[in-house]
């Protein structure tokens, strides 16, 4: 299953993509709820076991796209160096606050938000604040979408948890993730969190063994596998809800892999006008230009 959000007539509409991704079956729900996009669907699985009734199918190429899950409740769990070769690759950029002599791969996994308020979806731009920072990059990222909230989720159990995935491009600040020696305020800019473009179902898609890949203006940047992870769904799964209930529509980016700008000797960051194109086999692409 592929659940999509769109805007019509100013207001934002959640459906079932077709199988042929040519339409879209909207979801006979309130307003309210459609504003919630994807989590809408998800808690109602959650609760009745069925999928909301659908009205009449809209073209998808007559809608406009919005990040599945336009707003998310609370922020979004995000896992720092989770690809080997990335963790060397930032760990010796320079920028690496987290980084310890000797300890370029972390023992425990790195974890930090993205504000709701970052996210936006498929086409839209993301802005590079002009006299703020000119050092910004791209991430092509998995994000995991929890289905069964829990707490104290074990690693052997954690996959029931997991209704689906979506992309994420988690754009950074790179100058301010050095300057505050943390990473939350340079990952959260407004519109550094493009998603999309749907959610797709856990039975559609193994996130544990997919192709990610990156782009910037055509040029491959990331290519990897999340096999490459260093730690994998469940053992994020089981360290988050360790401490924190999680709740069906939480969302968990899963890290990048090596290829990133501040990587590049001299950085690669991206300028106005660069267009950043995210795919991950399964899903379908992600693309977002920056201004």
């Amino acid at each position: 299953m592929k659940i999509a959000a769109y805007r019509e007539a100013g207001k934002i509409r959640t459906g079932i993509v077709s199988p042929d991704l040519q339409s879209i079956l909207p979801v006979l729900l309130s307003d309210e709820q459609h504003a919630l996009g994807g989590i809408c669907v998800i808690e109602h699985l959650a609760e009745k076991g069925v999928v909301p009734s659908t009205g009449a199918p809209v073209a998808l190429g007559a809608v406009q796209l919005v990040a599945p899950i336009p707003r998310p409740r609370r922020n979004i769990f995000c896992v720092g160096k989770n690809y080997h070769a990335h963790a060397k690759e930032f760990a010796g950029s320079g920028f690496d606050s987290s980084a310890k002599p000797g300890g370029d791969i972390p023992q425990h996994p790195i974890i930090f938000t993205k504000v709701p308020e970052s996210v936006v979806g498929p086409g839209d731009d993301v802005l590079i604040p002009e006299g703020v920072s000119e050092a910004i990059d791209y991430e092509v990222e998995l994000a995991v979408i929890i289905g069964r909230g829990g707490k104290g989720i074990t690693k052997a159990d954690a996959m029931k948890h997991v209704w689906g995935y979506t992309i994420v491009n988690d754009v950074t600040a790179r100058d301010w993730q050095a300057r505050h020696m943390q990473w939350d305020l340079g990952k959260s800019f407004d519109t550094f969190c493009p998603m999309g473009p749907w959610l797709v179902s856990a039975d559609e898609l193994d996130g544990t063994n997919t192709n990610v890949r990156c782009f910037v203006n055509g040029e491959k940047r990331q290519d990897a596998n999340t096999r490459d992870f260093i730690f994998d769904i469940p053992t994020l799964i089981e360290c988050i809800s360790a401490g924190i209930t999680l709740k069906p529509g939480d969302i968990i980016a899963t890290g990048t892999p090596v290829g990133v700008g501040i990587g590049f000797k001299p950085p690669k960051y991206l300028k106005r006008g660069d267009v950043g194109r995210c795919e991950i086999d399964g899903i379908g692409a992600l693309e977002n230009t920056f201004r």
